[in-house]
């Protein structure tokens, strides 16, 4: 049975699967902090076991064969399925629906376009256009109540829509 949501572990197993067929201990090496995804996520090497499981239970990848490990046990090769390229598809269109889920969702999004040569600009300018009401309504200066949460909100508001503006003008560059 498909879940109705996938963590954002998952989404990341998910989109690295979909480069080809691999198993869970090259997915882990791709996770790490010092990786171009694990500079957006990192994520340690039992919750990928973890995530590929769910993505297999969900039938988003499937196990396709097992190799010799190099130094260790036997390792499983999985591959994204159909259904799982479909649902990665979909969720690399949809922008994220706060400021706080640009930091890692929206960054993840960014580098598996980038991984696949697809131009992030659609998503860039839906994302735009889904935060726009928030970003303007921070940025108001009615209310100001000197609560700090407010104020890193706005603060983080401005640096989002900029951010955004750049994105935008960049990839229409390119």
């Amino acid at each position: 049975m498909e879940p109705t949501q996938l963590s954002i572990t998952e989404h990341a197993v998910l989109g690295l699967l979909a480069e080809g067929p691999t198993h869970g201990f090259a997915i882990s090496r791709e996770l790490r902090p010092d990786s171009f995804v694990g500079r957006v996520i990192t994520v340690r090497q039992p919750l990928v076991y973890r995530a590929l499981a769910r993505l297999v239970e969900a039938g988003l990848a499937e196990a396709v064969t097992v190799e010799p490990g190099a130094a260790g046990p036997q390792r499983v090769i999985h591959r994204i399925t159909p259904r799982g390229r479909k649902r990665l598809t979909l969720w690399l269109s949809q922008p994220v629906q706060h400021v706080r889920d640009l930091r890692i969702e929206f960054l993840l999004k960014l580098a598996f376009l980038h991984r696949s040569s697809a131009s992030p600009l659609a998503l860039v300018e839906g994302q735009r256009a889904a935060l726009q009401e928030t970003l303007d309504a921070l940025a108001h200066p009615d209310g100001e109540t000197g609560d700090p949460t407010e104020i890193w909100r706005k603060h983080q508001a401005a640096a989002a829509a900029a951010y955004l503006i750049e994105l935008e003008r960049l990839y229409r560059r390119n």
